[in-house]
């Protein structure tokens, strides 16, 4: 794994590259798109194919959260790499509260899989414990990524098929 703050110390990237083991390279909250693959190019150059990329959040400035959630990296990473994507949304809201419907949004916008924080008893963990969800919350959250994911890539055999409009999204409400 490597942190944010190796993300600029381009000889610890290389020696990584070199060792050959899967790498976790997680974005810096200041580090742009480009940095941040820039930073998984000197792994790559060094020889080294397993690279995953965990979006963490970029810094913001409401004290509500830890950092904003940008996922709107994930589908733009997606044209710009083939590397894997996840998505980290214990870390980068730093809420319980909301780790469940971040992580169903970054399985929405396209995300291989989440990085998430769990405990038994989540108020009895030594660190990071405001973040941390329980057993039954991942299970839930597993299942509902799940649903999502198979809602998301799932085809119309029929070719008639097109786009539900918005009047049957909303349940027939009046937008």
């Amino acid at each position: 794994m490597c942190s944010r703050w190796a993300a600029e110390n381009y000889p610890l990237l290389r020696g990584v590259g070199a060792a050959g083991r899967p790498v976790l390279l997680k974005r810096g909250f200041a580090a742009t798109l480009d940095e941040w693959l820039l930073a998984a190019e000197y792994i790559l150059a060094a020889g080294n194919p397993h690279v995953l990329l965990c979006e963490r959040g970029v810094r913001g400035f409401d004290p509500q959260t830890r950092n904003l959630l940008d996922l709107s990296c994930v589908p733009l990473l997606r044209q710009l790499t083939p590397l894997p994507i996840l998505v980290d949304p214990s870390h980068a809201t730093g809420r319980r509260d909301l780790v469940a419907p971040m992580g169903i949004a970054a399985i929405a916008a396209g995300a291989d899989g989440l990085l998430v924080e769990m405990h038994p008893r989540p108020d009895g963990a030594l660190s990071d414990s405001h973040q941390t969800i329980d057993p039954a919350a991942l299970r839930q959250l597993i299942r509902r990524g799940r649903a999502v994911r198979a809602a998301l890539t799932s085809e119309d055999p029929s070719p008639d098929a097109g786009p539900a409009s918005a009047k049957e999204l909303v349940g027939g409400a009046h937008l």
